[in-house]
């Protein structure tokens, strides 16, 4: 039996009552990929407020690697709620906290004293390292990057690249932010990864010699995966200068692991398939498969340099999505989560490539693990962005029961991010649903 069932028009009835509902309630700024209404999930399914079910490639973007409502976090959730909904750790503290901190100071990469804060998103976190990352070499400056997604606070918007969707209107932004270009292979105007590579990594030298200070960089971040840019795989070579870079200076390295974290890439973290071991590392999404947790983890000495009362938040480290995430920790460790990522992202990989042979609107193909995308261009040539084209096998997509994700600058970049515990059965129904609608968006272009 097919995993979708589509009973009502998507959107249903109920689902655009909800709408009309929600544009006079809720601002428009707050968007959304689907015109839909959840009224309950499981693994990779959704089952709308019309009772329409949905498969589910976006995972609540990369929150739901373990799946949806997975049944030892409910019970755990479950059991933590019926103990103690909040106790401020400021206030009075609690254990999992405590135990979430452990467990990340054990399992992030380093072999080295290490300590973990806990807040409450990924954007605190962003802010919550470059704090740190100030205070223990006293200075202020911050290297980022283009098409890096970084959050929407002062600081994270500052950070992010892209400006018409995140930025535009929003400023002044932060100070003594600097951006560099990063090492995305498809759009370089060199011939090999390794003429990208260095050109990439001179700027970033010369940028911290010539145009910054070399005694003025606190810290570096980076995104191994460059997310909602578009699933820009930074070549190991790059990331690993990086370090050597930061070493060189005196400057802390943060990696950004929100999105790629926790299994997506085939490795609990995706900079282990790099071999580049951050100063601090960033985890958030699903970390707690669904509740709002997130961890700055890193050196011990560089985690201690904030003084007393300089860092933390009422909710951070709350103890329900505390006992959510020991229990997500558990299925990673102990569950072959890591190995189904890495089937996944094979079978994945290999359909999108099929597709990029059979149609010029599909550009290029490119992630780790199970976190692949596919970019589409209208031509292949001058690599311009097919944004209307991708608009439409977006929707139709959603209209045949298929919940996707876009990226990328021009939003020509469908994304997948489908919990790994998508049955096969389910993967290929999807991938199945995808193929169609492209190849039926590629034809009209044609023929047009």
């Amino acid at each position: 039996m097919q995993a979708i069932q589509l009973l009502t028009e998507i959107p249903g009835p109920r689902s655009r009552d909800l709408y009309a509902r929600r544009q006079s309630a809720v601002p428009v700024g707050v968007s959304q990929t689907t015109p839909i209404f959840a009224a309950r999930t499981e693994g990779a399914r959704i089952v709308d407020v019309d009772g329409n079910t949905f498969l589910d490639f976006a995972g609540g973007i990369g929150v739901l690697n373990v799946g949806a409502n997975r049944p030892e976090v409910v019970e755990a959730v479950r059991s933590q709620a019926g103990l103690a909904l909040h106790t401020c750790f400021h206030v009075t503290m609690n254990e999992p906290y405590l135990e979430v901190a452990e467990a990340l100071n054990r399992i992030t990469p380093g072999d080295f004293p290490k300590k973990t804060l806990l807040v409450s998103t990924g954007a605190e976190g962003v802010e919550n390292a470059i704090k740190i990352a100030r205070r223990y070499t006293g200075r202020q400056a911050v290297i980022g990057f283009s098409h890096a997604f970084h959050g929407r606070t002062l600081l994270g918007m500052s950070l992010t690249a892209k400006v018409a969707t995140y930025k535009y209107g929003f400023g002044p932004f932060a100070p003594e932010v600097y951006r560099l270009p990063s090492c995305g292979l498809y759009h370089s105007p060199f011939a090999s990864e390794e003429e990208t590579v260095r050109y990439a990594l001179e700027g970033v030298r010369r940028a911290i010699e010539d145009e910054i200070g070399k005694d003025k960089v606190a810290a570096i971040i980076i995104e191994p995966v460059q997310g909602e840019g578009g699933f820009i795989v930074q070549p190991p070579q790059f990331l690993r200068g990086l370090s050597d870079l930061a070493r060189q200076y005196g400057i802390v390295l943060v990696i950004d692991e929100i999105q790629t974290g926790f299994g997506r890439c085939g490795r609990l973290f995706a900079s282990e398939l790099s071999g580049v071991v951050p100063d601090l590392i960033l985890t958030a999404k699903s970390l707690a498969g669904g509740l709002p947790l997130a961890a700055v983890t890193g050196r011990a000495e560089i985690m201690d340099a904030a003084q007393v009362g300089g860092l933390g938040g009422t909710y951070g480290g709350n103890p329900v999505a505390c006992a959510a995430a020991l229990a997500i920790i558990r299925l990673m460790e102990e569950g072959d989560l890591l190995e189904r990522a890495r089937l996944v992202g094979a079978r994945v990989l290999e359909r999108f490539q099929r597709l990029r042979e059979g149609y010029d609107l599909a550009g290029d193909v490119r992630g780790l693990g199970a976190m692949i995308a596919i970019e589409f261009v209208s031509d292949r040539d001058t690599k311009e962005p097919a944004t209307q084209a991708t608009d439409a096998i977006h929707r139709r997509a959603y209209e045949r029961g298929l919940v996707l994700m876009k990226a990328g600058d021009h939003n020509n970049i469908i994304r997948f991010l489908a919990p790994l515990v998508i049955a096969d059965e389910e993967l290929e129904e999807g991938l199945d649903i995808l193929e169609r609608t492209i190849a039926e968006v590629a034809t009209e272009l044609v023929e047009a």
